[in-house]
């Protein structure tokens, strides 16, 4: 059976409007910083002098470009190094151009580094990847479990972060079932993001959708088991929804305790394809809300659409 289009709205919980303030605009300059715009995620490669250090450290003058290559030839060799050369609590949008490349490393966005993009070629997504391979059930340095959260290859906190050209990956493969198997590829807890033909790849809590309001374009979104999952207010818009299940899984997992809560995730315009037999979301929580709407779906939804998490009063 080939994909299916669905002009009705298919929902979990009460229906929501999704509205993402401030991600999008068309402004320019430092009086209206607080848009994202096209242009912070486009850098103009063409151009002599990438570099944006000289002798006597950061060159702000070399139009707050920061460029990773592994070969050495850019400013730093790592992602992580590159973040880590942007001032705290810095008020410029700086652009991390990311040359191609695969890139194995945890990379940490603190949350006092805000307005800051990560661009890679949007023709060349596929190699440029920053890829890790924690798991939840993984130890850290003093025996302690990583958790969900800490397993996340990628780990951006602070607002208004941008990424475009560049595919997020854990590489665990998880087990069906199997103990502590969740491996989060990108882990977002700021708020306003925009990812544009970025890909985010993984099995179990693929993308942890955290907290805040973002704005997803174009990406491709991997995974088998809850792989879009969060507290968040997001719109995912032309995206790819792909599933590697073998068996059963899910799409979303939202997380809304409170009819109050403004949160929820909506699907619009997107395809559902892939393996196994998938819900559509989870209610990880008694007032979850996903909205799938004009989405295309290949014929692995299982029938019954939804999952309560084994909590009927949840379909209420």
């Amino acid at each position: 059976m080939g994909p299916s289009r669905s002009p009705a709205v298919a929902k979990l919980g009460a229906f929501f409007a999704m509205i993402v303030v401030g991600v999008l605009g068309d402004s320019t300059g430092k009086e209206n910083s607080y848009f994202i715009s096209w242009e912070d995620l486009q850098v103009d490669q063409r151009r002599e002098g990438m570099h944006s250090r000289d002798e006597s450290g950061f060159n702000w003058t070399a139009g707050r470009v920061i460029v990773v290559d592994r070969d050495g030839s850019g400013d730093s060799v790592t992602v992580q190094g590159a973040v880590d050369m942007v001032p705290q609590n810095n008020t410029e949008r700086v652009k991390i151009l990311i040359l191609p490349g695969i890139y194995r490393e945890k990379v940490h966005v603190p949350k006092n580094k805000p307005y800051i993009s990560f661009i890679g070629d949007n023709n060349r997504t596929s190699e440029t990847v920053i890829t890790w391979n924690n798991k939840a059930s993984d130890k850290d340095s003093s025996g302690c479990e990583l958790g969900t959260y800490r397993s996340a290859s990628v780990t951006v906190e602070s607002d208004y972060f941008c990424a475009t050209g560049v595919t997020f990956e854990n590489t665990v493969v998880a087990e069906p079932g199997g103990y502590g198997m969740q491996a989060v590829a990108l882990r977002l807890s700021g708020d306003k993001a925009m990812l544009y033909r970025t890909r985010v790849l993984g099995t179990q809590d693929t993308l942890l959708d955290e907290s805040g309001s973002h704005y997803f374009y174009q990406c491709h979104i991997q995974g088998s088991v809850d792989f879009i999952f969060g507290r968040s207010k997001s719109l995912y818009e032309d995206c790819v929804l792909h599933s590697t299940a073998t068996r059963a899984g899910a799409i979303a997992a939202h997380h809304r305790d409170s009819p109050y809560e403004d949160t929820g995730f909506s699907f619009v315009n997107c395809i559902i394809n892939g393996t196994g037999s998938i819900f559509l979301g989870r209610a990880w929580g008694n007032y979850s809300t996903a909205v799938y709407s004009y989405c295309y779906f290949d014929n692995i939804i299982t029938p019954a659409g939804w999952s309560d998490w084994n909590r009927p009063y949840r379909q209420k």
